[in-house]
């Protein structure tokens, strides 16, 4: 599967990497976790991020990292903001400024999401539940409704919605987050009948992989998994060689 050449954003010089063009890549919850690791992953090859998580903390911190992972080195080469992906008002306001400062991106990956401590369905409080949905399900919707629409206006684009195994199983103690990437796998595949010719979207799961949220199930035993560093390389892979040919289909790295 490869991508054929997109077009440089505006004001950038023409670059080429190992992966092919260089793009603009849209990565949802990059303070941390799979959202990070991918972010400086991509970062390191040339491409271009913009990038959101709500800490405004984590994200200075983590401005630092990228400019020095990105190739070449650069202070201003990428985009972080403060975004609440659950509150559709701050998906709105992101997507303006994305377009002011950035334009439309290429590729857009939805990996903000949040787990709920383990616990029975009926012992789960309500508003742990309401922040599970908030984040994983309707934080995905919101970016998809800011964001199809500028990409439509290029007839072409890329979206990964961040899945998981418990999208496509089911598990005790993790009924709100099993319910979320379910509906993922669903909105997902329905989004993908409504995407025009030269779009796509795909529901990936990462596989089993040691982040706060996998200690958070696993305890102990998350250390055993593989490191979001270790899964970045091959997910980045896959992700850069998604073309409209993998359009509704759910996919694994």
């Amino acid at each position: 599967m490869t991508l054929p050449p997109m077009p440089t954003p505006a004001g950038y010089p023409s670059m080429r990497s190992a992966g092919g063009a260089i793009r603009t890549l849209l990565i949802t919850g990059v303070s941390r976790g799979l959202g990070k690791a991918l972010a400086l992953e991509l970062a390191k090859r040339g491409h271009y991020i913009i990038g959101c998580a709500r800490s405004q903390d984590k994200l200075n911190a983590f401005q630092t990292e990228l400019a020095s992972s990105t190739n070449p080195p650069s202070e201003n080469k990428h985009l972080l903001m403060s975004v609440d992906v659950s509150l559709n008002s701050s998906v709105e306001e992101f997507a303006r400024a994305v377009m002011e400062k950035k334009g439309v991106p290429d590729i857009i990956v939805n990996c903000a999401g949040t787990i709920n401590r383990n616990n029975k369905l009926w012992e789960v409080p309500a508003e742990e539940f309401d922040s599970v949905i908030d984040t994983n399900l309707k934080g995905t919707a919101n970016v998809l409704r800011h964001f199809i629409p500028l990409m439509l206006e290029k007839k072409q684009g890329v979206i990964v919605n961040m899945s998981s195994g418990w999208g496509r199983s089911g598990a005790a103690q993790v009924a709100p987050y099993c319910a979320s990437k379910w509906a993922i796998e669903g909105l997902t595949a329905s989004v993908a009948k409504e995407l025009p010719p030269g779009m796509a979207a795909v529901a990936l799961n990462p596989g089993v992989i040691y982040t706060d949220m996998l200690q958070s199930c696993f305890g102990n035993s998350a250390s055993l998994y593989q490191t979001p560093e270790s899964w970045a390389p091959k997910a980045a892979n896959m992700i850069l060689n998604l073309t409209m040919a993998d359009n509704g289909a759910s996919l694994s790295v």
